[in-house]
């Protein structure tokens, strides 16, 4: 089954790799028995999913839950279910590729306009005379 993630943006949910793992935390006694916190795995790299530059973006956003394999790793452990960490690891992973799906605005340099220049030089010349008063008096 696939997943949207955004508009012309799916994944493969066979790509989601989940491991049940016991959460820290308190919880008295029930928490030692069961492995409520999910562990989710996406292999970025590997993925057929993404487009080149969503998957490099994606890498960059991930930083250090990204493995050396480029394996992101997502660890959720908020609730005291299994299935809403569940989807909470699900939710948190296809935020994380909504973003790196966005592609930046190129920056066109520009240069500052005339007027601009002359505010700049007339604030420098008022803070130079600002500075010239606070001179010894009788001094030129």
């Amino acid at each position: 089954m696939k997943i949207q993630v955004a508009p012309g943006l799916w994944i493969d949910d066979e790509e989601l790799l989940f491991r049940a793992a016991r959460a820290s935390g308190p919880g008295g006694q029930h928490v030692n028995k069961t492995s409520t916190a999910i562990e989710l795995r996406f292999d970025v790299r590997g993925s057929a999913s993404l487009s080149e530059d969503v998957r490099d973006r994606l890498e960059r956003l991930a930083g250090t839950r990204l493995t050396q394999d480029g394996v992101l790793i997502l660890f959720s452990q908020g609730h005291r279910s299994q299935e809403l960490n569940r989807q909470d690891a699900v939710r948190r992973l296809l935020a994380l590729i909504r973003q790196a799906g966005i592609r930046p605005r190129l920056r066109r340099a520009t240069k500052p306009t005339y007027a601009s220049k002359l505010r700049r030089l007339e604030g420098k010349t008022r803070r130079s005379g600002v500075k010239l008063l606070r001179g010894k008096p009788g001094k030129d």
